[in-house]
């Protein structure tokens, strides 16, 4: 019996974390599909199993381990349970028309966002402010009150709990439902990376600053050494001109074959998107349950043989559409709208930087969005098309990999990071005031037209906005709330 005991702990001692923590009884190395897409690849499937092999490791095992050495069946059955919450949303990402969302409601609620924001400033110091005794962030809860956030930016942790609590209930079946310990672990650790770790991160004013001059890019800052002086050129030779024709030649040629490759992607997008099926809108009647998403059922969940077995069916729940809410789409094929995707953002920029206090902003916005209303049914079908190409496994498998690395760089919790101090965040704030891009054109003919003659208090006006802590949480609220109730509508009814 010693060689085969040997021979096991050295198999179990190479195989990966996910193997050893969440699949014990397999007997190969190769762990069980994890989305129901038969596509999917590989190695995305292995990130998200190592997130979570991870995650129960740093959450659970600490304090279950306390309670008992010898039970391996644990983290199992909530791998279990995380696998049909996956496949689940999976089904509604896929179901689900997230143009909307993106292009239309999200832009929507950043602009009210800025309204808001500017007209609670505008009443300070004034009677509506009772005379300088309420604060910004008071009055911005007044114009944008949400029952979950109080007037200091936090949040009510029961609601954030219904709301993890009413997913869990669409997306698992009554038997895997009905166990409260189960159900209570996984919301609980859901509650504990939104309001303790993500939530406080993403609304501080530094981090968004910070975010936008990650995306930006950072400048360079290039020293050039001090060259002796070498003597001025001829004015005028044979090699000169030589060399100046095959440079222009060379750019010529380059500007061309760029023009040509722009061209045929140009044209092979257009024809892509002429020949994509517009996708149906969604038909709700409020007499009939809302149906539920499609189960996989050519893929079993993956259990152990300890286990029971997993019935493939699903509950059902009814939900009822209220016929006054103006976010639900019509009923009627004939009362179908262009969806004018493209505006609301052109909307949201409009107000960002205030284009309609100056002249020329407010000359190229108007006819910008000529030009979108003349292109709307194209743009409505681009856009998309767009969306669709960009939400691919490359950018989960990305996000997870970041995330990862972020909350596990050594395979554990790292320890909080240090906020910048003020003066960092001054510094920050002072890189993006003075961000004119990286071509001197555009920093000499673009911006002034759009930004206004004193670019520096156009973008100080823009960053306002969010720079309040309590303020950006309604936003992020309103945003999740937005994102739920597209891929959980049934939420909408009850």
């Amino acid at each position: 019996m010693a060689p085969s005991f040997t021979s096991t702990k050295s198999a179990l001692a190479k195989a990966s974390l996910p193997k050893r923590l969440l699949f014990p009884t397999l007997p190969s190395n190769d762990l069980p599909p994890l989305f129901a897409t038969p596509t999917t690849p590989p190695e995305l499937t292995a990130e998200v199993y190592d997130f979570v092999a991870l995650a129960l490791r740093a959450f659970i095992n600490p304090w279950w381990t306390k309670i008992t050495r010898y039970d391996k069946e644990f983290l199992p059955d909530i791998t279990r349970i995380l696998t049909h919450v996956v496949r689940a949303l999976e089904a509604r990402v896929q179901d689900t028309d997230l143009a909307p969302l993106v292009f239309r409601d999200a832009p929507a609620i950043l602009t009210q966002h800025y309204r808001d924001y500017r007209n609670a400033e505008s009443k300070l110091s004034t009677s509506y402010a009772g005379g300088a005794a309420l604060s910004l962030p008071v009055l911005f809860h007044g114009l944008q009150p949400h029952m979950a956030v109080a007037p200091d930016g936090s949040i009510d942790p029961e609601y954030m709990r219904q709301v993890v609590d009413h997913i869990l209930k669409s997306c698992l079946p009554e038997e895997d439902y009905a166990p409260e310990p189960e159900r209570f672990v996984i919301r609980e650790i859901v509650l504990k990376i939104l309001l303790k770790d993500v939530i406080p991160k993403i609304t501080q004013p530094w981090f968004i600053q910070k975010t936008i001059l990650d995306l930006l890019g950072q400048e360079e800052v290039i020293i050039t050494k001090s060259r002796p002086a070498t003597p001025p050129a001829s004015s005028f030779s044979f090699h000169t001109l030589i060399v100046v024709v095959l440079s222009a030649i060379q750019a010529l040629s380059g500007a061309c074959l760029a023009m040509i490759h722009a061209y045929k992607q140009a044209v092979g997008t257009i024809k892509r998107v002429n020949q994509t099926p517009p996708r149906p809108h969604p038909v709700r009647r409020g007499s009939s349950p809302f149906p539920r998403p499609r189960s996989p059922a050519s893929i079993p969940i993956p259990t152990s043989p300890m286990s029971p077995s997993i019935s493939a069916s699903s509950s059902t729940s009814s939900w009822a559409a209220s016929p006054d809410n103006s976010s639900l789409p019509s009923l009627s094929p004939s009362a179908i709208t262009p969806n004018d995707y493209a505006l609301p953002s052109l909307t949201l920029v409009s107000e960002i930087f205030m284009t309609s206090t100056r002249m020329a902003s407010s000359s190229i916005t108007h006819t910008v969005s000529l030009l979108l209303v003349l292109f709307a049914p194209f743009l409505d079908r681009l856009l998309p098309y767009l969306l669709s190409q960009a939400l691919s496994p490359k950018l989960l498998l990305t996000t997870t990999r970041n995330a990862k690395r972020t909350l596990f760089p050594n395979g554990y919790p790292a320890p909080p990071p240090i906020d910048p101090t003020p003066e960092e965040q001054a510094q920050m704030r002072a890189r993006l005031l003075a961000y004119r891009g990286k071509s001197p054109w555009v920093e000499s003919h673009i911006l002034p037209l759009i930004l206004g003659s004193n670019a520096s208090e156009t973008l100080a006006a823009a960053l306002d906005p969010l720079t309040s802590r309590e303020c950006n949480v309604h936003l992020v609220m309103l945003l999740l709330d937005c994102i739920i109730g597209t891929l959980f509508p049934e939420l909408l009814g009850e």
